[in-house]
Formats: structure tokens, sequence, C-alpha cells
């Protein structure tokens, strides 16, 4: 695997931003430091076409304008907490509500997604750094995060580490939106979607999980088998019609590292399977991305479910939920979980 970085612009605050390419084989992935955001992942498609299958900018401008998380690393807490409560220890701590006012979402009014981090080029991958002081968004404890990109052939693979000098949340993910026919290619409607979960977090009106865990059976969730993206994210089924689409957690059975989904694009042939050892996946199918979005990548326009997004996570909402799992890593342990995307290509 090789490694080469670039200057890519500057912040409104004049804080520089890299662009770092991993290139392995025909395959080759762009990681920025603002917000680590993976910015291209360009692979071949079945006639040998190089294909960019994320959305993503050309500018730092861009990437400051937009509001979607687009290819972000996602902390100290992905997905949404009700009411921006939250309680460590003995100790509640109410976080900035900037999920229209009434939860808090993927960190807060200035997220890991803003931030700018330090990069460090391994024998094999990317390793980015950020540092989140005591307070920051809200959050208890100074938290020191460590976010690995790997390339190989056919696997782009995220590895995070964190520790905190107090009990704190932590909950890490990367909010990449996927289109397996080409960045600009428009709607994902035509592609396949499979999700190896039986179960998932039905969501109350504030769009948050109520802390009921349901069955799939018989409902547009159900996609346990391999279905167009568009066969149910238009459904009337109430869940579906409250998110404007798929946008909910998934819970694959078991635990370590395992098959979370697989999509794939008939037109390029190109699939991706995921696979992590987290407890749960957002599926999302870019229900608010919108046409007035900054242009993309080689003048492209996003628009809505110009993309989808398998965000690997604790399940949302936990701390008003407590039987889920608890995104707490506790002073002197270390927060590790690991996510892959493996690319393939079928006749």
């Amino acid at each position: 695997m090789k490694i080469v970085n670039e200057p890519f612009g500057v912040t409104a605050q004049g804080q520089p931003v890299e662009r770092y390419t991993l290139t392995d084989g025909n395959c080759s992935a762009s990681v920025l430091t603002l917000g680590g955001i993976l910015q291209s992942w360009t692979v071949p498609d079945r006639n040998g076409a190089p294909t960019d299958i994320v959305l993503g900018f050309d500018s730092v401008g861009a990437y400051e304008a937009q509001d979607c998380y687009i290819g972000a690393l996602l902390g100290r807490c992905a997905n949404r907490i009700a009411d921006g409560r939250i309680t460590v220890g003995q100790q509640t701590y109410t976080l900035a509500c900037n999920d229209n006012g009434i939860n808090h979402l993927h960190g807060g009014m200035v997220g890991f997604d803003r931030r700018i981090w330090k990069a460090t080029v391994l024998p094999d991958g990317l390793q980015l750094q950020y540092e989140s002081p005591d307070g920051e968004e809200g959050y208890p404890g100074r938290l020191s995060v460590t976010a690995i990109y790997r390339l190989t052939q056919d696997t782009l693979s995220i590895e995070f580490f964190a520790q905190s000098d107090k009990d704190t949340v932590c909950n890490l993910s990367s909010h990449s939106y996927f289109n397996l026919g080409g960045h600009a290619s428009g709607s994902v409607g035509s592609q396949m979607i499979q999700v190896d979960a039986d179960r998932y977090t039905p969501l109350a009106s504030n769009n948050a999980p109520t802390g009921e865990v349901a069955s799939v059976e018989g409902t547009p969730f159900d996609l346990r088998q391999p279905v167009r993206f568009d066969a149910g994210w238009d459904s009337d089924f109430t869940q579906i019609a409250l998110a404007g689409g798929y946008d909910h957690n998934y819970i694959p059975a078991g635990d370590g590292l395992r098959p979370f989904a697989q999509a794939s694009c008939p037109q390029t042939g190109i699939t991706l399977t995921v696979t992590s050892d987290m407890p749960g996946v957002q599926l999302y199918t870019g229900n608010f991305l919108r046409d007035d979005l900054p242009e993309g990548k080689q003048h492209a326009k996003y628009d809505r479910r110009h993309g989808f997004c398998l965000e690997t996570q604790f399940w949302p909402n936990a701390f008003a939920c407590p039987d889920f799992p608890q995104p707490i890593v506790h002073a002197g342990e270390t927060y590790h979980h690991i996510t892959n995307y493996r690319y393939s290509v079928c006749p």
C-alpha cells in the first residue's frame, strides 16, 4: 500500500487541511484531516472502469457549508440522544440539541466531523488522532481518540481506539454515503441491500428509539434477503413514513467481528460487504440529502437518496433506554472497535 499527501485547502478559521491518498493495486481512497472525512474511494467496476463510490466535495469550503456529515467520522456520540440528556456515573449532563432542537446528534454543534485531526503515516495505514478536551460539547473527561484507515486490494477498514481520564461517552462511527453506481450516478433506488439482522429499534416521533426492540418479520425492515432500496423506502408503514425512508438501527445477531450488511449495484457489478464488532448498524437512505447542497466532486449534483449510509454504532438513545448497550468508556479503559468495508464485483 502506498500513501501520499497533499494540501487540500484551508478552513474558514485558517486551519490547513491535508488529503492523504491510500493506494493498493487498482483501488485508492482519499482521507482528509478535516473530520477524518473519506473523500473518495475508487474501485474498478465489472468492466474495469474506475468508479468513485462515495459522495464528497472538491473543497474545504463545500464541506464546511454542508450539514449532512458527508464522509465524516462521528463523535463523541454518533446518532441521537433524546433531549440531549446523558448520565455518566451519578452525574447528569445536558448537551446541545442540534437536531431540530429536540435531540443531540452526532456529537453536537461542533462534533468530530468539524475538527482537524492529526495524521501520521503508518507502515500499514493512515492514523488520525484527535484530543477532545474535558467539557467539549458538554461531555465529561479528556478523550484521546485514534482512527486508523487501512486499504488492501479489496477492503477499506476503520479501526477506532479511545481513552479518557474520566468516565465518559464514546460511540464513534463513519458517515460515508455510498453510491455503488458511482458518486454522481443519482438515486440508489435500483441498488440492492441486505441487512443481516432480524431485529431493529423503532423510533418515537422525535426520531430517537423508544427502547423497544422489534422483529423485522412481516415489515419493510425485513432485509434478510437482498431487495431494492426503493422497494420499501416509500412504504406507508408507520416507521418508514416517520423517518422519510430508512433511518433506523439494526441489531445483527452475535458478538465480535461478523457480517452486518451487503449492498450491490446491478449496473456496475460493484458489491459492498460490511463487517463489524459493534452492537448495531444504522441504515440511512439519504432521506435529507437535497439539491441545494454544494456542488459535489467533478461538478456532481447530489439530491435526496443519492447515497446510503451503513453506520456501525452503539444503539441510539441508549441513555433513555437502560436495557440498550451503554456507550460508556471508563477511565483507564480502552475503547476499541473495527469496521471493514469489503469491495467485490459480480459478473
